[in-house]
């Protein structure tokens, strides 16, 4: 009973392990995300010296100059290109470079990125200047983060089903974080400045905890014990078979990664619906019911973010102890197929502005209960796909298998983010 007790005590070690690496995989970047207003507020016209800051809630309209103009469009390609290079680099480059040096070097590079952001936030510069320094740690920021979450997953794979899980849910919760974090700075009204350098400054904090776990995880006999047996399994590769085995191995492997391409296309289309009408055409869409009250300022903050990531969150979560649809069930592939619907909901709800479409979903309750099947289907479902994909291998296979899953998981970042454009153009 004792021996019982104390495996399961490692067993939650480990799994709080990845929960927290999951968390400095996209907390980062979400925060980095939050502090938009800062940085196109930084790329104002202003004299040398001037170092004024406005608050966080300020309704003040000024004119955009160039460079605040192209920010958002030139930082979605500056995310999302190297994010999809680097995913699809770390599936080849994994076996030649170890799993320490990308998740180690991955996360160190970030830290450092995010440092140096907090210090710039003291340090007045002219726009253009800014405004390439933060398109480079952008490009940064991505490709490290790439890396790294394309390695967890890989890592994961080799560990029971719910350690995919639990990368998902600590990812989830770094987007819940991120959305509180936004509404108290909205309702706190402290300046933008302010509120960029303690966004910046907990990313490290939180950094620097997943870069502890990570050191403490190969310590770990739960761990050291799979990674033993995903060892052991590469003595029954082909080569070391005989002839026959070795054809029907061939045979097996290719029907496999078959399978996982279902669960990869499954992954792809899922990340693709999500982002491309998240956040882009639901945080234009305006209430119906505010009429210029207190509602109106936290109506996007608390119905389009905190609801997706909180739904979002508890979706991926539930994946960690429900599996269902099993890995071989045609349903799940079907229920991602579905999803596209809400492409024509969201579009359909209150966006503005809007040149062609007509609103059907007037209320803000439709938009809500909308955003509530939306984010609870895309945690649980692209749960379930990250977590079956690497499970129609071989053990050996697997971590491959996770790289490759995590690739397509990018791929349908990148094409939701390209998608978005033309779907809010078409309203």
């Amino acid at each position: 009973l004792t021996s019982c007790h104390a495996s399961l005590h490692r067993h939650r070690r480990v799994w709080l392990i990845f929960f927290t690496l999951g968390l400095g995989t996209l907390l980062p970047w979400n925060f980095f995300m939050n502090a938009t207003n800062y940085f196109t507020f930084r790329l104002r016209d202003t004299e040398p010296g001037n170092e004024t800051f406005i608050s966080s809630n300020s309704t003040e309209e000024t004119i955009q100059n160039h460079y605040q103009a192209v920010f958002s469009n030139v930082m979605t390609i500056c995310a999302m290109v190297p994010l999809l290079v680097f995913s699809c680099l770390n599936t080849i480059l994994q076996k030649r470079c170890p799993q320490k040096v990308r998740v180690m070097g991955s996360l160190g590079v970030i830290l450092v990125t995010f440092m140096v952001t907090a210090v710039l936030v003291r340090v007045d510069m002219d726009p253009l200047t800014f405004f390439v320094i933060t398109m480079v740690k952008i490009i940064i920021i991505n490709s490290s983060g790439a890396v790294l979450q394309s390695s967890l997953f890989g890592m994961a794979s080799t560990l029971p089903t719910s350690y995919t899980a639990t990368i998902m849910s600590g990812q989830g919760l770094a987007g819940t974080l991120a959305a509180v974090s936004m509404i108290c700075a909205i309702a706190s009204g402290s300046e933008l400045g302010e509120i960029a350098f303690g966004y910046f400054i907990f990313a490290c904090v939180v950094i620097l905890i997943a870069i502890a776990s990570f050191v403490v995880l190969p310590k770990m006999e739960f761990y050291q014990f799979y990674q033993k047996s995903r060892d052991n399994g590469e003595e029954s590769r082909p080569g070391k078979l005989e002839n026959g085995a070795a054809v029907r191995f061939r045979h097996n492997s290719v029907h496999s990664w078959c399978l996982i391409g279902v669960m990869a296309f499954s992954v792809w289309l899922a990340f693709t619906v999500t982002i491309g009408v998240f956040p882009a055409v639901t945080m234009a869409v305006k209430s119906t019911v505010a009429d210029g009250g207190l509602w109106e300022k936290f109506f996007i903050p608390v119905c389009c973010f905190l609801t997706f990531n909180l739904l979002d969150f508890a979706g991926r979560s539930l994946s960690a102890v429900c599996l269902w649809p099993g890995q071989d069930s045609k349903l799940l592939p079907a229920l991602v197929l579905i999803r596209v619907a809400f492409v024509p909901f969201f579009m359909m709800c209150n966006v503005q502005p809007r040149h062609s479409m007509p609103v059907i979903f007037h209320h803000d309750a439709c938009f809500i209960l909308l955003m509530i099947v939306f984010a609870f289907s895309n945690g649980y479902l692209t749960s379930l796909c990250m977590c079956y994909g690497p499970k129609k291998v071989d053990p050996h296979e697997a971590e491959t298998a996770g790289t490759i899953m995590a690739f397509f998981l990018s791929l349908g970042l990148a094409c939701g983010a390209a998608l978005s454009c033309l779907f809010r153009k078409v309203i």
